[in-house]
């Protein structure tokens, strides 16, 4: 099954508060979410590589072209511009972890607007 039709497939058949919450620091922004299992990350992609950091938990990272489990503690380079989603196989703790210093911003909404896409 691919990615998009792994969205489509579990497109609205539950909603979740991902808890998410926002760091900041010098140059650097760290987005931190609470992913329950069996719960998908949408289909998304970033427009900067950038780490994410799977602090809990156990997820698979969906691509087009790839499926990777990973089991937390572990980092994980995001590369720009691939499509991808997050599954939770066990409750999770995710962080994405984006430089700013490009885009010098601290608004959460205009940050996604610059960082992120998502397939429609």
């Amino acid at each position: 099954m691919s990615n998009a039709e792994l969205f489509k497939e579990r497109e609205g058949s539950f909603e979740v508060d991902p808890e998410t919450v926002h760091h900041f620091s010098d140059g650097l922004y760290a987005k931190q979410m609470q992913i329950p299992k069996g719960y998908v990350a949408g289909q998304h992609k970033h427009h900067y590589s950038h780490l994410s950091i799977l602090a809990k938990g156990r997820v698979i990272v969906r691509t087009d072209d790839s499926e990777v489990e990973y089991t937390a503690p572990t980092c994980i380079v995001i590369k720009a511009e691939i499509y991808h989603t997050i599954e939770a196989l066990e409750d999770s703790a995710w962080f994405c972890v984006h430089a700013t210093d490009a885009i010098d911003e601290t608004d959460t909404d205009k940050i996604d607007e610059v960082l992120i896409s998502r397939k429609e």
